[in-house]
């Protein structure tokens, strides 16, 4: 019971100091209450991983309804411009993400893999440029999917 007692003690006391940190910074920049989770950099990051994946399962597969997952791709860099005030991830990715476009369209699968690897390059040299070199995206190997069929539906 005493270590119990202790235990709800030491978490409150770490508690404390740290909503009373949050709180100063929510009075100090007002805009950072207004700003939801999903508009944080690791978190459009994390979209844009799993869609990055979602991509190539589906134009691997040459399902190119489903390799329509470019939409939100250009979002997610949308959303990274937003946040970053600049157009840096335009300048990586832009002219890869223009010939994922246009190789979906197309469904043309030998093109598309060519410009699914440009878009990963340009991954990596943003993730470099904003001293996050230790970030490294390739073409995913395992499907993290397993209740999604890739395959195209007649």
């Amino acid at each position: 019971m005493k270590l119990i007692a202790v235990a709800l003690i030491a978490a409150v006391a770490f508690a404390a100091p740290v909503a009373s940190a949050q709180q100063t910074t929510k009075q100090a920049n007002p805009a950072a209450e207004e700003t939801p989770d999903f508009l944080h950099l690791s978190g459009i990051m994390a979209q844009q991983q799993m869609r990055h994946i979602k991509l190539w399962f589906a134009g691997a597969a040459g399902n190119w309804p489903l390799a329509d997952e470019i939409d939100g791709l250009k979002e997610g860099f949308d959303d990274v411009a937003k946040l970053l005030g600049d157009d840096i991830a335009q300048q990586h990715v832009g002219d890869a993400m223009a010939e994922l476009e246009k190789s979906v369209d197309a469904k043309d699968r030998d093109n598309f893999v060519v410009a699914f690897d440009k878009l990963s390059v340009g991954c990596n040299a943003c993730h470099h440029t904003l001293d996050h070199a230790f970030i490294v995206i390739q073409r995913p190997a395992l499907l993290p999917y397993s209740n999604q069929n890739f395959s195209p539906q007649k």
